[in-house]
């Protein structure tokens, strides 16, 4: 659950009984979805998979004037790591005309060089005009 730009989004993953218990969730949602005047209710298979094990090691901050493609900027020098994100939140904080904009990442690094990660992340701070620190995460804060 989260709020996306002022709106209360949900994602759940259900096991239904049968094949025919897509319909038949669709058909029991659809009244609550009108009632709740929801603006979207979607109902979709997803593929069965083995439950992966996420490790998160390591805490990447971000803050900054608000502005688009920071997440983008972040996750694609994370991706170029091979870095795994497990958890991502942003929010926007203070009040006035420019808020300060806040995300805080879990990942877990893999084979990334530390080194090689800071400087990729410091490239991005500088060109996206943030302020980006990784650090060890407590295994005893989660």
């Amino acid at each position: 659950m989260t709020i996306l730009r002022g709106q209360f989004a949900v994602m759940l993953i259900v096991s239904l009984p049968d094949a025919d218990g897509k319909a038949e969730l669709e058909r029991l949602l659809a009244p609550v979805s009108a009632e709740l005047g929801l603006d979207a209710l979607t109902v979709s298979p997803v593929a069965e998979s083995a439950a992966v094990a996420v490790s998160p090691d390591h805490v990447i901050t971000v803050y900054g004037a608000d502005h688009p493609g920071i997440v983008h900027s972040v996750s694609a020098a994370l991706a170029g790591h091979g870095v795994n994100i497990t958890d991502l939140q942003t929010k926007l904080t203070g009040s006035g005309p420019s808020p300060l904009y806040v995300m805080m990442l879990e990942v877990e690094i893999g084979e990334a060089a530390p080194a090689a990660l800071e400087r990729a992340l410091a490239e991005v701070g500088e060109s996206a005009d943030v302020e980006i620190a990784i650090r060890e995460l407590d295994s005893e804060a989660l």
